[in-house]
């Protein structure tokens, strides 16, 4: 049998990530991988945020496998085809009140580039305001809106009429122990940009509800309900980028109704086909109108494959809870990652909303970011045979995003492993 790993280094690009993984996953199902020697890892990152219904969903295959039966592709742009309207219908009935318009594609940074250019459409205006610490996508219009370094670093310049907004970062900003005047804050902040930092020809605000590459900020609870008075004010669209945080991720079918706000488009991918390549954006009737004949088109969005994955992932993530499953679990964890706090300095901040955790690891009071510890953390996680994400804008958030189908059994296996981590990093030898 072919060795993957060299195959990797002769043939793949993987130059977008600093180090690809080093094991080969055979198989998998529900929260566990098994790579090609036979061991089993239990996952705690789920694709960065995909399989939410749980790897090889049975009722997705079935779904999948009947679809495939019958037809897969004949571009759903040109010709009508049934999974597709059922699917659309099923969004409107899932998304907030009256975004029952909705546009297919195949990945998370297409349907911002679509969601992007319907905003500017709608709106005759040509300005974005963004989050600093956001992350959006790796095309051109999405990296545009993306505010952070690090993913940006020699593909620029970027787009012109892109102005950036301080994150609501509380654990990092000077209301660190004030998360309301934090919201606040930067909310007013918001305003100084628009007038301060743009043209006046602002068609939209684009934010992600938890910001996930950013290293898993949670907003506080008043942050965007100040910034939507802000927007309609300035006559400005709201973008809301749930790529990561649909579908029961955060406890709720869209992070966005924690808020109280109801986004003018609405962006999906990652979960909505629990790993089948789809992404959506929906808005109102009178937004999409904005679209005419030759505006854009998808050739491969709108599959009827991953249509009929999306519905059947739907209706099970519906069916079983799973954000209400999401929402429980992660109480449980956070919890237990608190008492861990307690006992490792290391650990300085433990945010995240249902089964989207971000620990962020800091070597000091000052917080500076522990970047190489995190590192070593997942490293350590794997020879546990747990698989966690890192992320953040300094690299030093532990990421905890598995399928939303893991039990609490797992969980706490998952957390257990954590702890003995932690306990090892503090023995300066392995640091």
């Amino acid at each position: 049998m072919p060795d993957a790993i060299q195959q990797y280094q002769d043939y793949v690009m993987t130059g977008f990530v600093k180090q690809v993984v080093p094991i080969v996953i055979d198989h998998a199902s529900g929260a566990t991988v098994t790579d090609m020697n036979g061991k089993e890892y239990l996952d705690c990152f789920a694709g960065i945020s995909v399989v939410n219904a749980g790897h090889c969903n049975p009722e997705v295959i079935s779904a999948v496998k009947a679809q495939m039966e019958k037809l897969i592709h004949c571009c759903s742009y040109i010709y009508h085809v049934q999974p597709v309207a059922d699917l659309a219908e099923k969004i409107a009935g899932i998304t907030p009140a009256g975004l029952t318009k909705t546009f297919f594609g195949n990945g998370g940074a297409e349907a911002i580039e679509g969601a992007l250019k319907l905003a500017r459409l709608y709106t005759g205006k040509h300005e974005f305001i963004a989050l600093q610490a956001s992350f959006h996508g790796r095309t051109f219009g999405a990296l545009s809106v993306t505010g952070n370094m690090g993913r940006k670093k020699r593909g620029g310049p970027y787009a012109s009429g892109v102005a950036f907004a301080p994150a609501p970062y509380s654990f990092r900003s000077q209301w660190r122990d004030d998360p309301k005047m934090c919201g606040m804050q930067c909310a007013r902040a918001l305003e100084d940009i628009v007038r301060l930092a743009t043209s006046g020809d602002v068609a939209a605000f684009i934010a992600e509800p938890v910001m996930g590459e950013g290293g898993i900020i949670v907003p506080p609870e008043n942050y965007f309900s100040e910034v939507k008075k802000i927007l309609d004010r300035y006559g400005i669209l709201f973008i809301a980028d749930e790529v990561q945080t649909g579908f029961g991720r955060t406890g709720k079918m869209f992070a966005s109704e924690y808020f109280g706000v109801d986004p003018d488009i609405l962006v999906m991918a990652k979960g909505i086909a629990d790993g089948f390549p789809l992404s959506a954006f929906s808005t109102r009737p009178e937004i999409a109108a904005a679209y005419k004949p030759g505006d854009h088109l998808s050739t491969f969005g709108g599959n009827p494959v991953s249509c009929a994955a999306a519905l059947a992932n739907i209706e099970f993530i519906e069916r079983e809870n799973l954000a209400t499953h999401a929402s429980d679990l992660g109480e449980h964890a956070m919890a237990k990652l608190r008492e861990l706090q307690r006992q490792h300095p290391l650990i300085g901040d433990i945010r995240g909303l249902g089964l989207m955790i971000g620990v962020e690891l800091v070597r000091d009071a000052d917080l500076t970011p522990a970047s190489s510890e995190a590192e070593a953390v997942r490293d350590n996680m794997l020879r546990r045979g747990i698989l966690v994400g890192v992320g953040g804008i300094f690299g030093n958030v532990v990421r905890f995003q598995p399928p939303l189908v893991i039990t609490r059994q797992q969980i706490d296996r998952a957390l257990d492993a954590f702890a003995h981590t932690l306990q090892e990093l503090r023995q300066p030898s392995t640091v």
